[in-house]
């Protein structure tokens, strides 16, 4: 899976999430200030994730995690991680 295909998902998983039109949703869109998360909807969004793509993200990096871009972007390197 290449990262446009993972940019993809994530951002169907936002719009779901969120309940927001998926056109509003990009790379850049940061989830509590463009898209008006709260904070139960983002741990919400990182558990999904998750699931679909089957892995586990660390914690602390969710909390830091702001945009749908920087969530790719931790998504991806969960991805090549060898398993524990």
């Amino acid at each position: 899976m290449d990262r446009e295909e993972i940019l993809e998902k994530v951002c169907e998983i936002v719009s779901d999430v969120l309940a927001v039109h998926l056109k509003d949703v990009t790379p850049q869109s940061r989830f509590v200030q463009d898209l008006g998360a709260e904070s139960l909807q983002t741990a919400e969004l990182f558990a999904i994730v998750e699931e679909e793509f089957e892995v586990e993200l660390d914690e602390e990096e969710t909390l830091r995690t702001e945009t749908v871009s920087s969530t790719v972007d931790l998504l991806m390197e969960a991805l090549v991680r060898p398993a524990p």
